[in-house]
């Protein structure tokens, strides 16, 4: 008897354990590039998100990523055309990650300078106005001396679109009557 209560009580057990289905592993799925009622768009496939680079892959342009040119000095010309939204992209990315030790304009005089740390040399300076744009996008994604990489916290775009700010800040202290265009010159040359 005693034999066959054992045998009772496993074959109950079995009995309901093979009730029980594991719900994880019998779920719907989506098959890739089919329609699909889950997302709004009608698509089981999302959009990849912004700037996404496959595993293994490189980019074929090695000024935008590097700044150097074919010969693998520092480039004196930008990858691409400088615009009014660049600019405004640059001051926005240079305002958050540039002037706590470059100041607004660029004169090395930051808040974390006015704190202590060792400053940085002025992009005003002789040395740095006839650097070409390539290094300083090389110091943005590297790092130089005291300053960090800033690779990781950036873009590729918005670096270049700092270092084109930071060509814009450099023009506003250091430009000539010569530099405007001519409606502007003459606009200037009429105000009192």
């Amino acid at each position: 008897m005693r034999k066959s209560g054992g045998v009772a009580i496993l074959l109950a057990c079995a009995v309901v354990i093979a009730g029980c289905t594991q719900h994880m592993a019998v779920q719907p799925y989506q098959r890739a590039f089919t329609p699909s009622e889950v997302f709004s768009d009608g698509t089981s496939a999302r959009p990849l998100p912004a700037d996404t680079v496959a595993r293994g892959h490189t980019a074929d342009d090695p000024l935008l990523l590097t700044g150097k040119d074919a010969s693998g000095q520092d480039s004196a010309v930008f990858p691409y055309p400088i615009t009014r939204a660049v600019l405004d992209r640059g001051r926005s990315r240079y305002d958050i990650d540039c002037v706590p030790c470059h100041g607004y304009t660029g004169d090395g005089d930051g808040l974390v300078v006015q704190r202590g740390f060792n400053p940085p040399p002025s992009y005003h300076s002789d040395r740095l106005r006839q650097a070409p744009v390539g290094h300083f996008f090389d110091v943005v994604s590297n790092g130089f001396g005291a300053m960090p990489s800033y690779a990781s916290q950036l873009s590729v775009d918005d670096r270049w679109a700092i270092v084109a700010y930071i060509r814009a800040l450099q023009l506003s202290q250091h430009a000539s009557l010569d530099d405007l265009p001519p409606d502007a010159r003459a606009q200037l040359e009429q105000q009192p």
